[in-house]
């Protein structure tokens, strides 16, 4: 079927569209947002008959006053599970959702002070507007081959003050070449949006990985931080270094070995993933997809039981919100990865069925000041308390 809808308790509709040009995707965007009068859709797609700029300007066209968000990806979570090659839209009903948004172009060159200051702005007059007895989240997405989602974030994170800020960052079906962040009628790379998202919905923000640090540790001692790029390890070549710890040759090194064997940073009494995204053959260099520097300790480790680590976090918030409506999930690329070469990516489907999971596979997650990898984020939705939200602000 080239459309899937699916309604939600909330209000919320989840259009999947496949085989469907950019125009026939858009009108049919349109005439789901006309039906529950919409606030917003957020859009996720890796269709590759569906380029995301004629899309965005086309939505612009069909439905003049609806505010589109989204970006390219690493394949998506609809709710027939996951998969790839679809554009999922999350269409949220206007009486129920309030948001108010800011675009910000040129990442790589922006000044953090700035961006602060732009968000501290947006979340000032979101305040003013937003219902009063209704709570509010931040959702940022980003261009994920900008190389500077920790900055962003945290400034992001700074003008929020004391909202929580969930996200992704953008893909293309693990090319690793150009990803696109839809704003303001146009699709665009070297971009963020941030959308601030005040709704009478019950909701959740969360997180979930499944790494288990090893004794193993590694100091980066030659880096190129602005890339991403590690020569040395313990002050060996990077390549012999790793693959000596994990007891495998170099020449196996490939991508489902390094989501299999992440490394992980400590960072105030937590660990984070910084996720290994491939291996220069030529130096012996490995290009990682977090933030890296010269000094910084990591400490090998082992991803097991996704399945189970997910479905306890998937039944801890079904308990504190008394039910799941659906889930806005941000699953990193590596996890699906891992998923598939440990044979567990099926269970890992039908669980995201159960529990309304949808939402795309990223290049990098946001959650709350931190930009992360092969990590599982987003918010999770309770049922619809009965409430009205004003229209969305400007």
């Amino acid at each position: 079927m080239p459309f899937s809808v699916t309604r939600y308790e909330s209000g919320v509709v989840a259009l999947a569209v496949r085989d469907e040009t950019a125009r026939t995707a858009a009108v049919a965007v349109a005439r789901h947002a006309a039906d529950i009068d919409a606030a917003a859709a957020l859009v996720f797609s890796s269709a590759p008959g569906i380029e995301p700029d004629s899309f965005a300007r086309a939505c612009s066209e069909e439905a003049p006053g609806l505010r589109v968000l989204g970006c390219s990806t690493a394949g998506e979570m609809t709710p027939e599970g996951i998969g790839e090659g679809t554009m999922l839209s999350l269409i949220l009903p206007g009486d129920a959702f309030f948001l108010s948004t800011l675009t910000i172009e040129n990442c790589t060159t922006s000044d953090m002070d700035a961006v602060a200051e732009g968000v501290a702005r947006l979340r000032e007059r979101h305040l003013l507007a937003a219902p009063r007895d209704e709570a509010t989240f931040a959702l940022c997405l980003i261009d994920g081959m900008s190389y500077c989602e920790e900055k962003i974030t945290a400034a992001i994170f700074w003008g929020l003050n004391d909202i929580p800020l969930i996200g992704g960052s953008a893909g293309d079906q693990l090319a690793f070449r150009e990803t696109h962040v839809m704003a303001d009628g146009t699709a665009r790379t070297d971009r963020a949006v941030v959308a601030m998202i005040t709704t009478g919905v019950p909701f959740r923000i969360f997180k979930s990985d499944n790494f288990v640090p090893m004794e193993t540790k590694f100091v980066v001692t030659a880096s190129d931080p602005d890339r991403r790029v590690v020569m040395e390890l313990n002050a060996r070549p990077a390549a012999v270094e790793y693959a000596e710890a994990v007891g495998r040759p170099i020449e196996e090194l490939d991508q489902p070995g390094f989501a299999s064997h992440p490394v992980v940073v400590r960072v105030g009494g937590e660990q984070f993933c910084r996720a290994i995204r491939g291996l220069d053959e030529e130096t012996g260099a490995l290009l990682f997809a977090c933030a890296i520097d010269d000094g910084v300790v990591l400490t090998l480790a082992e991803a097991r039981g996704m399945v189970d680590s997910t479905s306890r976090a998937m039944r801890s918030l079904d308990d504190e919100l008394g039910g799941i409506d659906f889930v806005l999930g941000f699953d990193c690329a590596y996890r699906r990865i891992d998923a598939a070469n440990r044979q567990v990516l099926r269970k890992m489907s039908d669980l995201y069925q159960a529990y309304n999971v949808v939402g795309f596979g990223t290049y990098g997650e946001q959650y709350h000041s931190m930009h992360l990898n092969q990590t599982l984020t987003g918010v999770a939705f309770g049922r619809r308390v009965p409430g009205v939200c004003s229209e969305a602000a400007e």
